[in-house]
């Protein structure tokens, strides 16, 4: 699987307990398919398998779609294994005096994007916001969850339903480029929206929510990769339960 596919999914289910707003958010919102018992339960059963003929259909169903509906804006799209990626900068996505404002230019580019997956209520949607590492740790987690809400709400105003639309804040653990450059750290800056069929998400989210093998860990541990704290964390969280 794709490194970064692997880490985006690792960090979202190991950190689903996090707080967040409860405006926004429900303490099980995170896992907001089926009636699953959430990760706990889920992980105490093999993960549900992915059916790729399936997947692979619908990425490539929706690959050229999703790139019509992105044409001239500066948004990215990606294909991963298993799943799409929209990648949206935050320079030319947010308002630089109101950071956590989408600017009235992507308004276009998102909205025939939800009102495409609105359509097919077999989509399941995470959206991912991205920080750099300047400034506090807590600080940069809230602007990009406020980030992540704020495309969010285009989508629920689209149509698409709370059960199949996900969200997160991961501030600066998962950079694509170094941050010790002005050209990295606006790389790192982003929003990004994972979609692939629901069950796909929920066979991949399980399957990240297990514990991780001794071994993967260490070599996560060894690429300097986030996986290793985030399981540190989560077996902490597990302690004092």
């Amino acid at each position: 699987m794709h490194k970064k596919t692997l880490i985006l999914l690792c960090c979202l289910s190991l950190a689903a307990c996090a707080n967040s707003d409860k405006k926004e958010e429900t303490s099980s919102s995170w896992w907001p398919f089926g009636d699953s018992d959430k990760p706990v339960a889920a992980a105490k059963k093999a993960p549900p398998k992915i059916d790729h003929e399936v997947t692979n259909a619908w990425l490539d169903e929706y690959e050229p779609r999703l790139k019509t509906a992105l044409s001239g804006s500066k948004m990215e799209l990606e294909r991963r294994e298993n799943v799409l990626v929209v990648t949206a900068p935050v320079e030319s996505s947010f308002n630089p005096d109101r950071p956590s404002m989408l600017m009235p230019a992507v308004l276009g580019p998102f909205t025939k994007v939800a009102k495409i997956l609105e359509a097919d209520k077999n989509t399941g949607v995470l959206i991912l916001g991205h920080a750099d590492s300047v400034g506090k740790v807590d600080d940069n987690r809230k602007l990009s969850e406020d980030r992540a809400k704020a495309v969010a709400s285009i989508f629920r105003l689209s149509g698409l339903q709370r059960d199949r639309l996900l969200l997160k804040g991961v501030g600066s653990d998962m950079p694509r480029a170094a941050n010790d450059s002005a050209a990295g750290r606006s790389l790192n800056r982003r929003v990004e929206i994972v979609l692939t069929p629901q069950k796909t998400l929920v066979a991949l989210l399980a399957r990240y929510s297990q514990p991780a093998p001794a071994t993967a860990t260490a070599s996560a541990a060894a690429a300097n990769l986030p996986v290793a704290q985030i399981a540190a964390d989560q077996k902490k969280k597990d302690k004092a339960q």
